[in-house]
């Protein structure tokens, strides 16, 4: 670890403790993101819309305020304190949250999600640069797939809990209740976590430059074929991994007359155990593997992508129950692998001075592409085929986009091949120059 006179030295036990808490937000970040996902058809009966309005409602309306909010906060992140904007940015979403539970109708719901989606771009992008002050190169990408697992028990979460207070009480008491606890976790924030020194983590004599600009950072990403490839192959399986965990609950109800509390249960749990497992498996492969060659540290997720499709078929055309839900905890464990490895790829692709900026260059394009599209594109091919289909066009909806997510295997293998090069040329850039250079 880099130690200057100003940063006393951080222990383990308190950097694992700011990982732990950073991961308690982001599992609140997407209870009150997902949500939506199991309340979807009580919502929609309540309030009279379409699949393709609701699909609008949890892609788009969420996804276009929080990516382009994302950059801008994200610059902040880079030149002020992490953990203020974090905890600034959790009382904002969750405010947000749970004044979704008294709107009165469609417009007022999106302009609530609209300020639940604003409020996250503050959560990930400074997480992410904190994380890479708090732990080196080599446990990054475990401490980052821990974080990420955030997004599999907070689904579990909104799954399980708002599927059983939705079922007693409302979903409007779903939205007020878990809204109203994230309040006290911003305090816990703001006033527990120590902002570390830029680079605190980074290899000995690692030079911690100014922060760069947008356009620096862009020009620096274009030239970083890794970083192409790779936000190319993660925004095709976040279309599919979007597009399913929205989506999956309705195909439940539908196809299988599933009661809304089951769904919760059985959906969260396969999502909370499963998704969790993979995405903590990812992170030890690619740290193990990727310490002997540098290409594995992304070559896994593309062997995850590929092997996730029989089971993603098995789930959709299964006609028993029981038979389709075993199909899925595979298939959701393998698509969660990429997660960690992806994240850990990212910060060390760029210098010190531009990990929050290009965390949010990456959600910026990964959530267009599948938080925006694709939600809203399964609801729409939904309606498209609902004359000829029925209920059942869900589970074709759902076989387009899953089949179109297993493409990323491919762009996560091209991406394995230029790693190396671009991981030296970033090497070479902070230990001898201030400036990103080519």
């Amino acid at each position: 670890m880099n130690e200057t006179p100003e940063a006393p030295r951080i222990s383990n036990a308190y950097s694992n403790y700011v990982l732990g808490l950073l991961f308690v937000v982001y599992v609140f970040n997407f209870i009150d993101r997902q949500v939506l996902s199991i309340l979807l058809d009580a919502i929609k009966a309540d309030i009279g819309v379409s699949d393709t309005y609701m699909g609008f409602l949890t892609g788009f309306a969420f996804a276009v305020f929080y990516t382009f909010a994302g950059i801008p906060i994200a610059r902040l992140a880079d030149r002020h304190s992490r953990r203020s904007i974090i905890a600034f940015g959790l009382f904002v979403w969750s405010g947000m949250t749970a004044a979704s539970g008294m709107v009165r109708n469609f417009t007022e719901l999106a302009v609530a999600r609209i300020g639940v989606g604003v409020g996250e771009a503050a959560g990930s992008p400074p997480a992410h640069s904190l994380l890479s002050d708090y732990f080196p190169p080599e446990r990054r990408a475990t401490a980052m797939s821990i974080y990420s697992t955030g997004v599999y028990v907070g689904v579990m979460l909104a799954f399980i809990g708002g599927g059983w207070l939705s079922s007693h009480f409302g979903w409007r008491t779903v939205y007020l209740t878990i809204g109203l606890a994230g309040v006290p976790l911003a305090l816990l924030v703001r006033f527990t976590i120590r902002e570390p020194p830029r680079g605190y983590s980074d290899p000995p004599g690692t030079v911690v430059p100014e922060a760069v600009t947008v356009r620096e950072a862009l020009g620096y990403l274009s030239r970083c074929p890794s970083f192409l490839w790779l936000t190319a192959a993660a925004s095709v399986q976040s279309l599919s991994g979007y597009g399913f965990i929205t989506w999956s609950p309705a195909f439940l109800g539908r196809v299988h007359g599933v009661e809304t509390v089951q769904i919760g249960l059985w959906l969260g749990l396969i999502i909370g155990i499963f998704g969790t497992a993979g995405g903590y498996i990812g992170g030890k492969l690619s740290d193990r593997f990727g310490r002997r060659d540098e290409r594995w540290m992304i070559r896994w997720p593309a062997i995850q992508s590929i092997s996730a499709i029989p089971f993603m078929f098995a789930f959709l055309f299964i006609e028993d129950t029981t038979w389709a839900l075993a199909a899925f905890a595979p298939f959701y464990m393998l698509g969660a692998m990429y997660v960690g490895p992806m994240l850990s790829t990212t910060q060390s692709l760029v210098p010190n001075n531009m990990r929050a900026t290009t965390s949010a260059i990456l959600l910026f394009v990964l959530n267009m592409v599948g938080l925006g599209l694709g939600p809203f594109v399964v609801g729409l091919m939904n309606d498209l085929g609902a004359d000829r289909y029925g209920p059942e066009v869900i589970r074709y909806s759902l076989a387009v986009i899953g089949a179109v997510g297993g493409c990323a295997s491919i762009l996560f293998w091209i991406t394995s091949e230029h790693l190396p090069a671009d991981l030296a040329r970033v090497r070479q850039a902070g230990a001898g120059s201030s400036q990103p250079s080519d």
